[in-house]
């Protein structure tokens, strides 16, 4: 007992410690050799059946992989304007994983806010003086009149009153409407207006135009892809022959997967629409409203195409209910309804005004209050996210040819070319075109 207290207690030379992992290393081995301890796994080797069950697994993986990555190749390659990462979360999307492509945009959006204060780098744009005339369809009681003659008896839309800046030291024409653009023998029938959107974020810009219901029409253009089922009768782009009349055109609304609502095109019922929901129309006129299907309208003999987009943003001149929350059952699932995202939209004054809006940093509250500046009565919201927000005021660009021209950006800093709807795209858009 002493000697063992005695051992236990000693501290040991070097040689007994030696001694001990010589024993404690072959003992080991012993032990591993009898099976009592498993090998490393560098010394263990997988079964012939199961390492072939495996490799088979595998291989099946990947073979049922090669339609997925040749259909996203596919998807890559296909016609249409959109960039690569804008078609790979279209991909995405159609392929099951829009909940996740919306909680990654939202989150990159909640983390990546618009700055507070400052200026507009470069001050606010500014509407070019209006160009040439766009060539219409010129009635017959107009043909043969000239000059100051024929701008006189056209008939016009009263242009929008100023709005009052959200700023209490404006920047010299902030709130400001002015003509541009192709005019309609010789009379503007596009008004272009800058104006921050709000008192914090001061150094982003709203873009408005105002479109003359009277001088000018709609056109309803279906994409390549949406609304998806939608009959091609233009090849998803401004066709030459209405070339020589474009004045301007404009994005519409979400996927239809996404709008919350239907299409139905000169009786083609791409998707049945929805009682209550905000609806944007064309006429065979060529008039464009914004309107709460089934009470503000419903199919007649004079409607062309509707497409439906989420809630109305403004009903009767006031802002819908909801719109400060942060719910998305309303007003889209892509994020939320205070998210600082670029929006778009459109309305309609009392007058039957046509109204575009969009810019960065907005949320839907935001989005309303600009239409209600702007007097609209009743507005929806269209697309959002910088892929898809555009709108262009058409130039030409050969003298002698009318139908040579290009799209300017309504806000610099929009997406995509001057081109965008002259070559075929992936999304509908609103094409404005000159009545005579």
């Amino acid at each position: 007992m002493q000697e063992a207290d005695f051992w236990s207690t000693r501290k040991p030379t070097e040689g007994t410690r030696r001694t001990r992992r010589q024993a404690g290393a072959s003992s080991a081995r012993r032990v591993r050799e009898a099976g009592s301890v498993r090998a490393p796994a560098s010394e263990r080797r997988m079964p012939p059946a199961k390492k072939w069950g495996t490799l088979a697994v595998v291989g099946l993986l990947l073979v049922a992989l090669v339609p997925v990555g040749a259909d996203y190749v596919d998807s890559l390659r296909g016609p249409g304007t959109d960039s690569m990462g804008a078609r790979t979360v279209e991909w995405m999307r159609d392929h099951g994983f829009g909940p996740m492509v919306n909680s990654i945009e939202r989150w990159w959006y909640t983390q990546n806010t618009p700055p507070e204060g400052g200026t507009p780098e470069g001050g606010l744009p500014t509407a070019e003086a209006p160009t040439t005339a766009a060539v219409g369809r010129i009635p017959t009681d107009l043909a043969l009149l000239v000059g100051s003659v024929k701008e006189t008896l056209l008939p016009r839309t009263p242009p929008p009153r100023n709005m009052q800046p959200f700023v209490d030291a404006p920047l010299p024409g902030e709130g400001v409407w002015e003509p541009t653009g192709r005019t309609v023998l010789g009379t503007p029938a596009l008004y272009t207006a800058f104006m921050r959107p709000d008192p914090i974020h001061t150094s982003l810009v709203a873009g408005f135009m105002w479109m003359d219901p009277k001088l000018l029409r709609g056109v309803f253009v279906p994409g390549l892809r949406e609304p998806a089922g939608a009959p091609q009768k233009y090849g998803a782009q401004i066709p030459m022959e209405l070339r020589p009349a474009t004045v301007a055109a404009f994005n519409s609304a979400f996927r239809l997967d996404d709008a919350r609502g239907g299409y139905w095109d000169e009786g083609t019922e791409v998707r049945a629409l929805v009682n209550g929901q905000a609806s944007l129309t064309v006429d065979r006129d060529g008039r464009v409203d914004v309107v709460a299907w089934g009470r503000d309208r419903t199919i007649d003999a004079n409607l062309a195409q509707v497409r439906q987009n989420l809630a109305l943003l403004i009903d009767d001149g006031v802002s819908a209910a909801g719109l400060d929350s942060e719910a998305t059952t309303k007003w889209g699932a892509t994020v939320g309804n205070q998210v600082l995202v670029w929006r778009s939209g459109l309305g309609v004054d009392r007058n039957g005004g046509v109204i575009y809006i969009a810019g960065p940093g907005l949320s839907v509250n935001q989005l309303a209050e600009l239409f209600l500046r702007a007097g609209a009565v009743r507005a929806m919201e269209l697309d959002i996210n910088s892929d898809w927000t555009t709108g262009y005021i058409f130039t030409q660009t050969d003298p002698n040819d009318p139908a040579a021209i290009t799209g300017n950006k309504l806000l610099p800093d929009m997406k995509r070319g001057g081109d965008r709807y002259l070559v075929p795209g992936e999304r509908d858009f609103v094409a404005m075109v000159a009545r005579y």
